[in-house]
């Protein structure tokens, strides 16, 4: 999958309806940078906006991560679109897996100096004070911003999901 083309593709597609980056961005409920970033193949969007730009552009969810217009449907290309779907899928997780990573990384690191500093009992002197202060400080946020990370992708997630088990006669 070439983002650079994808990313093309969607600014073409964008340009034949007519609409700039920021009412895109407004219909979507993302930034006008989201859609800049998609555009230059710098990030790509995730699925569940994958999926309502096939929709609103007319198209297949391949065509858009092909970057192409696909004429015909064949059981060859119906094939090869859900490897690409699956590509996707697979690249966004993994993206996902190595922030949750880091992240919980950089807490044990941080609950680890706390403890050296704590085991050492030199909490309660200077300059150590303030750092197992900025420690502490820095492991909660670090917790917290990776549980509201996860949270935010996990409603993602189920939001596709729904979209999937709804009857096209409930859809909008």
């Amino acid at each position: 999958m070439n983002q650079q083309k994808v990313g093309q593709f969607l600014k073409e597609l964008r340009n034949e309806k007519g609409i700039t980056q920021a009412e895109l961005a407004e219909r979507l409920g993302v930034s006008n940078r989201s859609v800049s970033r998609w555009e230059n193949g710098t990030t790509m969007p995730d699925f569940d906006l994958l999926m309502e730009l096939a929709k609103y552009y007319d198209l297949e969810v391949g065509e858009i991560l092909s970057g192409e217009r696909q004429a015909s449907e064949n059981p060859a290309k119906s094939e090869e679109i859900m490897l690409r779907v699956a590509e996707y899928s697979n690249v966004e997780k993994a993206f996902f897996s190595k922030r949750m990573c880091i992240m919980f990384l950089m807490a044990n690191i941080g609950i680890f100096v706390y403890m050296v500093i704590d085991l050492a009992e030199l909490s309660y002197t200077q300059p150590y004070e303030a750092i197992i202060n900025a420690v502490l400080g820095f492991v909660w946020g670090t917790l917290i911003t990776g549980f509201m990370y996860s949270s935010r992708y996990i409603v993602r997630l189920k939001k596709a999901r729904d979209r999937f088990i709804k009857p096209r006669s409930e859809q909008p």
